[in-house]
């Protein structure tokens, strides 16, 4: 629909990862180290109250239109 290929990843996959394992899991399954490292990092530094960043974001991700490290939107499932 949006001309571009879609990525071989999945926004369901990705949003669980981000709600069961907040640690920035999901987005290292995106391939935005970057990110992850920081939520990572994030939840180590607060003593898991960090981990809130990655529960929202797990959900942003579940309900909106997520793209990958290279910027192709994902598939729905």
């Amino acid at each position: 629909m949006t001309g571009m290929p879609f990525s071989d990843k999945t926004k369901l996959v990705a949003g669980l990862l981000q709600i069961l394992l907040p640690f920035g899991i999901g987005r290292f399954y995106m391939g935005q180290t970057g990110l992850g490292v920081a939520q990572l990092l994030v939840a180590i530094f607060t003593c898991g109250v960090g981990t809130l960043w990655s529960l929202i974001d797990g959900i942003i991700i579940l309900t909106g239109n997520p793209r990958d490290s290279l910027g192709r939107p994902m598939k729905m499932s």
